[in-house]
Formats: C-alpha cells, sequence, structure tokens
C-alpha cells in the first residue's frame, strides 16, 4: 500500500489524463539494506522501480530522486504535455544535483 500519492496529468491524443505517482514505504531486506518502490502510471504502462539505501530515510530520498528524474527525462516532459497544478510549473519532486537545469517554474525555486 502506498504511503503518498500524486497525480500528475498529461495531455495525449485530444484528452486529458491522469497520470498516477506512488511512492511505498521502505522495507528492510534480508542483507540489511533497505529498499522503497515507486510506481508511475503512464499512458501506455505502469513503471515500477526499487531504489535501496543503507537505510530507511535514504532509501526514500533516493527514490522522490527517481520519480523525479523519470518525470524530467520522460517524452510528455521533453513535449510540454505532462503537468501538475498547471502547465510548465514543475512536478514538485526533487531530482540528483546534475539534473537541476531540468526544473521548470516553482521547482527552479523550491527544490
Amino acid at each position: 500500500m502506498p504511503i503518498a500519492t500524486r497525480t500528475l496529468r498529461m495531455k495525449t491524443d485530444g484528452a486529458v489524463v491522469d497520470v498516477p505517482v506512488a511512492l511505498f514505504a521502505p522495507e528492510r531486506q534480508a542483507n540489511g539494506a533497505w529498499k522503497c518502490d515507486t510506481t508511475i502510471g503512464w499512458p501506455d504502462g505502469v513503471s515500477r522501480k526499487s531504489t535501496f539505501g543503507v537505510d530507511a530515510m535514504q532509501a526514500l530520498i533516493l527514490a522522490l530522486q527517481m520519480i523525479g528524474t523519470e518525470l524530467h527525462v520522460s517524452a510528455a516532459h521533453g513535449a510540454g504535455t505532462l503537468f501538475w497544478d498547471k502547465p510548465g510549473n514543475g512536478y514538485g519532486f526533487p531530482v540528483m544535483p546534475n539534473m537541476r537545469d531540468r526544473l521548470a517554474g516553482e521547482d527552479t525555486t523550491y527544490l
């Protein structure tokens, strides 16, 4: 069960569709690492990814950055068809420092 969700929107084929994003609770693995799962419900299929950290906090931070990275390298971002509250204003997810140049709108100020 997700611990946090956000619904983005995407313009596609003349319609606007939901793109649900979900973050799951970190879980301790047998080897001592922590795993955090994420999903993004793209119109053409669900993307499922996992991040791993030395503790639950690191796994959670990396998962949020992974979501931000996937959104910002997506074709929908490049085409300007993906949005959260309004087009061009960002998605509210952090990215790795080397990707900050891809941020847009309020994300450039607050993330």
